[in-house]
């Protein structure tokens, strides 16, 4: 999951089997190569900026992007180990495309502003971690949907919807948990630690199953052959629960969503963007 630079043997495996695409993605970002996503249809134009945001341990730097007339539901993107970059940007505009008014924070901003691109050594981005835990990640989320909230281009009767890639599942699962009120709809892409055994009651799944939220889990296929029984952990989990719950397993390793991993896979980053979508047209209508 981000606990070590396992992408190397990610890209070797998937490139053997003709499931990646953009192994040079990280030259090409180097080079000054515009990046792009397939378009949307009727997309809705925008308008954005860099925002700043206190919080109880200091000031995150974050993007905000938004419908650029009316207003659209509030949505929080965790960045995965690389954090907020020009691929988080992209992905970002393009929700608000669909009608959404996200914010995508900077989730190491207690320790700086780490320039990194998909293609960044991992062990490279560990340090930044430095004072982050599920505690701190429930104070930033009251934070941030809280800010969210305050802003004229947010719907306020509209539930907010949170997304999170790599640490940013477990991440997100805390947000539902610090703000269940607020929180509608929840995504992880392909998180790590969404079962952590070793917190007894307070693992990331379980505190997410207290929430009145839908879930969208897309689990990479390497993460699941290293801890199969987690898909049937949370399957049954959130049955037990009673919140509507869609696990999949994709055939795409750690780290295909966003455009500038070497792992990246549009095929299944899409059918991840369009169940994502799918989930947010009704948990936050």
């Amino acid at each position: 999951m981000c606990d070590k630079d396992h992408f190397a043997e990610s890209v070797a495996e998937y490139e053997a089997r003709g499931l990646v695409t953009r192994r040079q993605f990280g030259v090409l970002m180097a080079a000054g190569v515009a990046m792009t996503l397939p378009e949307v249809a009727n997309a809705q134009a925008t308008g954005d900026r860099e925002v700043e945001i206190k919080t109880p341990d200091g000031t995150c730097d974050a993007y905000f992007v938004h419908p650029a007339s009316g207003t659209g539901a509030g949505v929080l993107i965790w960045p995965d180990i690389f954090g907020l970059r020009p691929a988080m940007r992209t992905m970002a505009k393009r929700l608000a495309g669909s009608g959404y008014s996200v914010l995508v924070v900077n989730p190491f901003y207690r320790v700086g502003k780490p320039t990194a691109t998909g293609a960044t050594p991992i062990p490279e981005m560990m340090p930044f971690r430095k004072g982050m835990s599920p505690a701190s990640d429930m104070s930033d989320a009251k934070t941030f949907v809280a800010w969210l909230d305050a802003q004229p281009q947010v719907n306020k009767n509209r539930k907010v919807g949170v997304q999170g890639y790599c640490m940013g599942g477990p991440m997100s699962f805390h947000t539902a948990s610090a703000v269940p009120g607020r929180i509608g709809a929840v995504g992880s892409f392909h998180g790590g630690g969404l079962v952590n055994d070793a917190a007894g009651p307070n693992s990331p799944h379980l505190l997410a199953a207290a929430t009145k939220a839908s879930f969208l889990i897309a689990i990479a296929e390497n993460d699941d052959k290293q801890r199969p029984n987690d898909k049937t952990v949370l399957k049954e989990t959130f049955e037990k629960a009673k919140l509507p719950a869609e696990i999949e397993v994709y055939q795409a390793a750690h780290g295909w969503c966003p455009p500038d991993t070497q792992v990246y896979n549009e095929p299944a980053a899409e059918k991840a963007w369009s169940r994502l979508l799918a989930m947010y047209g009704k948990a936050l209508a």
